[in-house]
């Protein structure tokens, strides 16, 4: 996976990293910006908040992994975030890369096969605007 990250400004990872050493690994190769999830244990969700929302010059990022069922989840993870131009989440497993109402909402789905999903990454490009692919591995 390098090579998916080798000329990033940054990582940001939405949780469920399940163990520390996948953040420590990410802390020394790139800027890692996290979020912790529901599956991380204890020393993971105190090194890293529920949610944040990053500032990139004219842009406003909220990250947050999200909670409980899949269904919905949009609709509950945009009440944490005020004034942001995308949402970027987890939880699900699931790519998503929509619009709605002017709001990006990307999920980079897992890089690891699960049910719900093949494994895949997710590239934010953010200039003026902010624009989201989602890579199979």
């Amino acid at each position: 996976m390098r090579e998916y990250f080798s000329d990033v400004d940054m990582i940001l990872h939405l949780g469920d990293y399940v163990d520390y050493s996948v953040a420590a690994y990410l802390m020394e190769h790139n800027r890692l910006i996290g979020v912790a999830g529901n599956m991380d244990p204890p020393e993971v969700r105190n090194r890293f908040p529920i949610k944040q929302v990053l500032e990139l010059e004219k842009l406003k990022i909220g990250i947050i992994h999200g909670s409980g069922p899949p269904f919905g989840l949009e609709s509950k993870i945009r009440k944490e975030f005020d004034d942001v131009d995308a949402i970027v989440y987890g939880h699900t497993h699931r790519p998503v890369n929509h619009r709605k109402d002017g709001l990006l909402f990307f999920n980079p789905g897992s890089p690891r096969r699960s049910f719900f999903s093949d494994p895949t990454v997710g590239i934010l490009s953010a200039t003026d605007t902010i624009q989201g692919e989602v890579l199979p591995l």
